[in-house]
């Protein structure tokens, strides 16, 4: 692995521990799909990927403003040139990053009819309709929240799509909303993300909707709540879920048979993947064209398969080793070091006492894309924090040595794009 391979590595766990969170991946009639990362604006060509692009969230933040244009999908949000396609009757899985604990809350999903291309409507003009919803599930103060079920099932979240909806093409909105500081008026935090999907089947249901700058105001009782009460009850924000919806309880993985790779044009073919055991869940942690699926149980992890976004109609190829870093690679390398840094705080005990020969897969040197698995496997009993222990010295001993000659250089993330190999 070249050293900006090893910063690119380090960037992306940055963005799935750092702030919030934002959706990776889409699990779509048995393909994964990858989502929107603001990284991806420094990157040319841009992975062309279904989720809407919002390249001003840099920090995976909230929408403040209830009922302006930045609440339909996020930030300044604009359409996705992709789509997934996905059957009336299936279900969806959306992967977050790592969710924080403390931001509890209801998890709640809408569809809205592009009545055309989703790659060119005007978000404007869309009217959403609810499909799921998720809220308070037990107890109180502040008891067991739909976004709790989603970090147990690895920060993924699973819905129903109904089977009376008509065919056609859907934008399909996914949104936590965290109350933790929902006690004052404007303070619940909503965090929308929209995705393209072409709905088959033979429904018929085309149900009404509301412009998701009408679905919420800063009085309603979902939106002000104080949490940290005993509750009897929570009432979700926005309108009832449509009829014949029915609601995924019991959240757990949704079986991926095929990785997407996306052309410039919009179209998506599947690319068979190793199978994954059923009940494990599955998370998706990429910033870059190249997606590592990570698949957890209660007891390890364990990587199972590459998925490959291209913005062409071949595979992205192997990145090709580079000579010295640039200073600037260094530079971005070592800030995006100094947040990983903490990552060991952030993650469950079981994945950090988790050994690292059964989560990481080997290969033998090939032509292929899994060129970029080891050959060998890790150290016998090797656990996941060790590894992080292993980071800690390759950074501190070999790169802090390479910054030092250039520490009086200032540098931009996107250095790491463009000194890339």
């Amino acid at each position: 692995m070249s050293f900006v391979q090893v910063a690119a590595v380090l960037g992306a766990l940055t963005s799935s521990v750092a702030a919030h969170g934002r959706v990776q991946g889409v699990v779509a009639g048995g393909v994964w799909y990858e989502g929107y990362d603001p990284s991806f604006q420094y990157q040319n060509p841009a992975p062309n990927v279904i989720g809407w692009s919002d390249p001003a969230d840099q920090g995976n933040g909230f929408v403040s403003d209830y009922n302006g244009p930045d609440i339909i999908c996020h930030l300044n949000a604009t359409n996705a040139m992709s789509h997934a396609v996905v059957a009336a009757g299936d279900q969806l899985e959306f992967q977050w990053s790592v969710w924080p604990s403390s931001h509890h809350g209801p998890v709640l999903t809408y569809l809205a009819n592009c009545n055309g291309p989703c790659e060119s409507v005007d978000k404007t003009t869309l009217e959403f309709f609810k499909i799921d919803e998720g809220g308070l599930v037990s107890g109180s103060n502040p008891g067991t929240w739909a976004s709790d079920q989603l970090i147990a099932n690895n920060n993924s979240y699973v819905v129903n799509i109904p089977s009376s909806i008509a065919a056609g093409n859907y934008v399909a909105r996914h949104e936590i909303i965290a109350l933790h500081s929902a006690g004052q008026a404007g303070g619940a935090q909503p965090y929308p993300q929209c995705f393209n999907l072409q709905i088959t089947g033979s429904g018929t249901e085309k149900p009404a909707g509301t412009p998701a700058e009408k679905l919420y105001s800063t009085s309603a009782p979902g939106m002000l709540v104080n949490i940290y009460q005993a509750l009897s009850t929570y009432v979700i924000p926005g309108p009832s879920v449509i009829s014949g919806a029915t609601h995924v309880a019991t959240q757990s993985a949704v079986a991926i048979k095929s990785n997407a790779v996306v052309g410039v044009t919009g179209s998506a073919a599947a690319a068979p993947v190793a199978s994954a055991t059923s009940s494990a869940a599955v998370t998706f942690v990429s910033s870059s064209a190249k997606s590592t699926a990570i698949v957890s149980s209660s007891t390890s992890s364990v990587v199972t398969a590459k998925a490959v976004v291209s913005t062409s109609s071949s595979s992205v190829a192997a990145p090709a080793t580079t000579a010295a870093p640039s200073s600037s690679a260094v530079s971005a390398a070592l800030s995006a070091y100094t947040q990983v840094a903490g990552l060991s705080s952030q993650l469950p005990s079981a994945i950090l006492t988790s050994v690292l020969p059964t989560a990481v897969p080997t290969a033998a040197p090939s032509s292929t894309a899994n060129t970029t698995l080891p050959s060998k496997a890790l150290p016998e009993g090797m656990t996941f924090m060790q590894l992080l222990e292993w980071i800690d010295y390759l950074v501190t001993s070999y790169f802090a040595e390479e910054e030092a000659s250039h520490q009086d250089k200032r540098v931009h993330a996107r250095d790491i794009q463009i000194n890339k190999a």
